[in-house]
């Protein structure tokens, strides 16, 4: 599938260009390098676990703030760590300063599985370890500027 016919980039209106380049994207990482299918086979555990328990490998957290990074509300978040639990991927413990909390964190076995996981998601495909040094350069410059410009405010 093209994206677009190879043309001057310079000759569009800045939106039609963004929207062009935001599909390309698109393209790219969600229908030709989509990653989901081979971390869960290789994990065993849906995507929304594996990024459950990505997220917890990371550092201890609360229910609350996994929920807040999952975007999912509190009973579908309590689903996945009940199951995460029962399968010896996660650890659920009382905050150390608010008893009506739980703290994740997870066990050896999760951290394994959250290792495995990123290394499947972080691989690059070919055609673009490939392309040219300088090409690669200005694809990091760029991709850098927009993921610091989109980072939510803490």
């Amino acid at each position: 599938m093209s994206v677009s016919p190879a043309h001057d980039a310079t000759s569009d209106a800045p939106s039609d260009a963004a929207g062009r380049i935001w599909r390309g994207m698109r393209v790219l990482v969600v229908e030709r390098h989509d990653r989901r299918r081979a971390v869960t086979e290789a994990t065993g555990l849906s995507f929304v676990r594996v990024k459950a328990l990505r997220r917890i490998a990371a550092g201890p957290m609360s229910m609350r703030e996994l929920a807040g990074r999952l975007a999912t509300d509190k009973p579908y978040t309590t689903l996945v760590v009940d199951d995460l639990e029962r399968r010896g991927l996660i650890e659920r413990t009382v905050h150390p300063t608010d008893r009506r909390q739980r703290m994740l964190a997870a066990t050896p076995e999760g951290r394994r599985l959250a290792r495995i996981a990123r290394d499947i998601l972080d691989e690059p495909p070919a055609t673009l370890r490939d392309l040219p040094a300088a090409d690669l350069a200005v694809l990091d410059r760029v991709i850098t500027a927009l993921i610091d410009a989109d980072e939510p405010a803490r």
